[in-house]
């Protein structure tokens, strides 16, 4: 996935148990530094739903994710990719509990340039 010609910020998590509170933190710290998210449950809503697509990534079992975030039309994309040693297949199982949170749209696929699997979801600011 190229994410070109927006703002965009990624961080690289260890597959840990903090990593899933960590990935919510940085999201909502970046949107917040470039001027969004007001109230606090809009700041809540954007970390539940990094911390839902974090917790798909690290049960891949990889050693590391990444987390992504950038900004554009007045929505934003979070999405993070688990690296794998091997093929992933990517698992869709989450997405409902994803839905539920008020995104736009989500999804789950592999990566096609790396052994992994990306999942995503945009949420309008």
């Amino acid at each position: 996935m190229l994410i070109a010609n927006r703002r965009a910020a990624n961080w690289p998590l260890e597959n840990a148990p903090w990593s899933e509170k960590k990935a919510g933190m940085r999201v909502v710290e970046q949107l917040r530094a470039w001027g969004y998210l007001g109230a606090a449950a809009q700041q809540e809503r954007y970390a539940a739903v990094a911390r839902r697509l974090t917790r798909a990534a690290l049960g891949d079992g990889g050693r590391r994710i990444t987390v992504h975030v950038a900004d554009q039309d007045g929505a934003a994309l979070i999405m993070v990719l688990s690296h794998l040693d091997g093929p992933g297949a990517a698992d869709e199982s989450f997405l409902p509990s994803v839905a539920t949170l008020g995104v736009l749209s989500c999804g789950a696929d592999t990566d096609g340039d790396e052994p992994g699997n990306r999942r995503w979801a945009l949420l309008e600011l």
